[in-house]
This record gives structure tokens, C-alpha cells and sequence, in this order.
């Protein structure tokens, strides 16, 4: 696979995911991650439209999908290799406090489909191209209107069994994100 074809691939993901409507809340995202396995990243995300819904079960919730293009390194300059992945995640956010009354804490998570361009990346064989991504993280709005966010999450990259070589790749990311 190459980076021209990984480059297509978002553009078109990002295309199809165009906001339906003019007064959709649209929001961009870039992240620093951090790999278990000394792997360092950064991630750039756009989210076209994020839906408000009430459940039964969880009463207002929040539904996005995010498109997103990773970019992760490892090892020194002798060793150094580079994968990048794009990805596609509906997430879940629901709002569970208000920091001093006026700063939103929400909890997020979401399972997606991610394509990676390398499948021999950190000394691993992960097994697949194809990649389930998992997250589970906290946000902070930075005001009352969630315009700008901060984020700190858990994210877990893994094939899901779909080969016999299923390493996972785990990253903690540190996220700030715009909506407009």
C-alpha cells in the first residue's frame, strides 16, 4: 500500500463524511500519542457532524464519527521506522460532571475500522492491514459552548483475532480539538 493510496483513502472518508446539513457541528482534532512499546504519533482527526440523542438507558448522549489519519514512529535513527494508519470511529460521549460549575467533563468511547500501511512496524508482526481502533478517554470542554476540548485517552489498535499474529498496539494520546 502506498502513502498516495493512504492519502486517497482519507480524502475520500472525508469527502463521504461531509456534514448532511448546514447547521451540523463540525470539529478537528490533532493529538499527540504515546505507544507502550516506545512508539511516539500524531493523529489528525475530523469529526463532520456530531449528533445529539436521548436513550432510555443513558438519558442525552452524544454520537460522532471521526475520520483519522495517524502517523507513528519507532525506534532511533538507526532503527527508525514510520506506519501511518487512516481510520474511521463512530464515538459515544456522555457528559458525567461540570468542573466548578462551569467546565463539562465528559466520558467517551468508540470502536472503529482502521487500515495501517505497514504490518511489520515496532519489531511486530500485527498480523493484518485491517485494524479494529478502540478508545476510551475523558474530555474536558475549555467553555460552557464545548468549543475548544481537551482529551486524555486510552487507545488500543488490534485485528480482533481476524489473524494468529494479534500484538495490539497500545497508545495513550493527549488530544485538543475545535468545533465549529
Amino acid at each position: 500500500m502506498t502513502k498516495n493510496t493512504i492519502y486517497t483513502s482519507f480524502l475520500l472518508l472525508s469527502i463521504l463524511l461531509l456534514p448532511v446539513h448546514a447547521n451540523a457541528r463540525q470539529a478537528v482534532a490533532i493529538d499527540y500519542l504515546y505507544g507502550f512499546d516506545d512508539i511516539s504519533g500524531l493523529r489528525l482527526a475530523y469529526r463532520p457532524v456530531t449528533t445529539e440523542i436521548y436513550t432510555d438507558w443513558f438519558g442525552d448522549i452524544k454520537l460522532y464519527w471521526e475520520a483519522s489519519i495517524n502517523v507513528w514512529e519507532y525506534g532511533e535513527n538507526d532503527t527508525h521506522s514510520t506506519n501511518v494508519a487512516i481510520a474511521l470511529s463512530p464515538v459515544v460521549v456522555k457528559k458525567i460532571t461540570d468542573l466548578n460549575n462551569k467546565y463539562p467533563l465528559y466520558i467517551e468511547a468508540g470502536i472503529g475500522a482502521s487500515l495501517v500501511n505497514d504490518r511489520e512496524f515496532a519489531g511486530k508482526n500485527i498480523g493484518s492491514h485491517y485494524q479494529f481502533e478502540d478508545r476510551l478517554g475523558l474530555l474536558l470542554s475549555l467553555d460552557g459552548a464545548d468549543q475548544q476540548q481537551i482529551a486524555l485517552r486510552y487507545m488500543h489498535y488490534s485485528n480482533g483475532g481476524l489473524n494468529s499474529k494479534n500484538p495490539g498496539l497500545d497508545f495513550l494520546n493527549l488530544s485538543y480539538s475545535y468545533h465549529f
